[in-house]
């Protein structure tokens, strides 16, 4: 388990990267939506804790999609007046504040969903337009290697923090936007604010795969078992992932 929480998230962390060097922040926003950080951690929580605990770890994962929204916003237009030393800290202190909203509402299924799914609505209009987004540099293996390694740390504080307290906080900790800060740290220190402005919009308008992945996690673990709800989930969220994509060549 310690390697599966060491490896996954970092590795495509790099891809991820490599993908925005290649076609743009866009691109790497999109995939960033997908839940390769928090499904891990849940799985874990899952084999630890058992499915009952995890299927309401999920609903809470599910209700979190709106501060995860809220993070990417708050990022983007801190980036715009501060560096990410200050921009960072903002946002993580914005997060934490939402998430401790969340942990006080009830922890029903409807209810999380009705919450992701206005924030994913709402998301496009929460962004500053960008001006001009420069072509992403080239850069070196020890870049990507500190990418990797922050990623890697941030994965392995969550999953231990979000194994040892309730399962409302259990499930909204494996939300916390790893890759997002990762992301978001490094290209604003690299490309500007404009170029993770497109960035963290994208990811934030791509997060319906994240959402159906923890909304059918939600409605499966307990009855089914974790084998039945983890592949399930996965497929549905592949396949809204897959729909976001043929909207995004649309628009």
């Amino acid at each position: 388990m310690l390697a599966l929480k060491l490896l996954l998230v970092p590795s495509f962390l790099i891809l991820i990267t490599l993908a925005g060097k290649r076609w743009g922040p866009g691109v790497a926003g999109w995939l960033a939506g997908l839940p390769v950080s928090a499904g891990p951690i849940l799985f874990i929580v899952t084999l630890e804790q058992g499915p009952v605990f995890a299927a309401s770890a999920a609903a809470a994962s599910l209700s979190a999609v709106s501060s995860t929204v809220v993070f990417c916003a708050v990022y983007s237009h801190a980036s715009l007046r501060f560096n990410w030393r200050v921009a960072l800290p903002i946002t993580a202190g914005v997060w934490l504040a939402a998430v401790s909203l969340l942990a006080r509402l009830p922890g029903s299924t409807a209810l999380s969903f009705a919450l992701a799914a206005s924030a994913l609505l709402g998301a496009p209009y929460l962004f500053p337009a960008p001006k001009e987004v420069a072509v992403a540099r080239s850069m070196s293996m020890a870049e990507l290697a500190m990418r990797a390694i922050a990623g890697a740390m941030l994965t392995l504080a969550v999953s231990l923090s979000a194994a040892t307290i309730g399962t409302a906080w259990s499930g909204l900790l494996t939300t916390y936007p790893v890759l997002g800060t990762v992301l978001a740290v490094f290209s604003h220190r690299n490309h500007g604010p404009d170029f993770v402005t497109v960035l963290l919009r994208s990811m934030a308008t791509g997060m319906y795969s994240f959402a159906t992945f923890f909304l059918v996690l939600a409605l499966l673990l307990a009855d089914f078992g974790t084998p039945t709800a983890f592949v399930a989930a996965i497929a549905a969220g592949l396949l809204a992932q897959l729909a976001t994509l043929r909207f995004r060549s649309i628009r």
